[in-house]
């Protein structure tokens, strides 16, 4: 899921208390508990140990039960989401390598554009004598 910059700390910012997430991702708040022991998700804590929900943490829940749904138990879901994360990861560096290949690419060609001479070249037919 992509988002756009200037809304990505709203959408990172834990503003929910367990009962509005679980009612927003349409869970019971034992459910939310019980993946947050599990490792699936780790909600942000206030100073008094309260937990608070972010939209990336609804999302996530919802992904979840997306996975749960599809017959997948929580070990298959947090090893899906540790795969779906890590593939986000590499397409990210991917996006950046190629970015910087295309950068150094057209340095070079911009740099050698004055040097290269442009050539006549015909085509000639060899024939070997007998």
């Amino acid at each position: 899921m992509s988002i756009p910059d200037n809304d990505n700390d709203r959408f990172n910012r834990a503003v929910y208390v367990i009962s509005v997430a679980a009612e927003l991702s349409g869970m019971h708040p034992q459910t939310l508990r019980i993946y947050e022991r599990k490792g699936l998700v780790d909600p942000a804590r206030t100073g008094g140990g309260s937990r608070r929900y972010s939209d990336a943490d609804i999302a996530l829940l919802n992904r979840i039960q997306e996975l749960t749904n599809e017959g997948l138990n929580l070990v298959g879901v947090k090893r899906v989401l540790a795969l779906e994360a890590r593939v986000a990861d590499l397409e990210a560096k991917l996006a950046g390598a190629l970015g910087a290949a295309d950068l150094a690419a057209e340095t070079t060609l911009r740099q050698y554009r004055g040097e290269l001479v442009p050539i006549n070249q015909a085509i000639t037919l060899y024939k070997r004598r007998k």
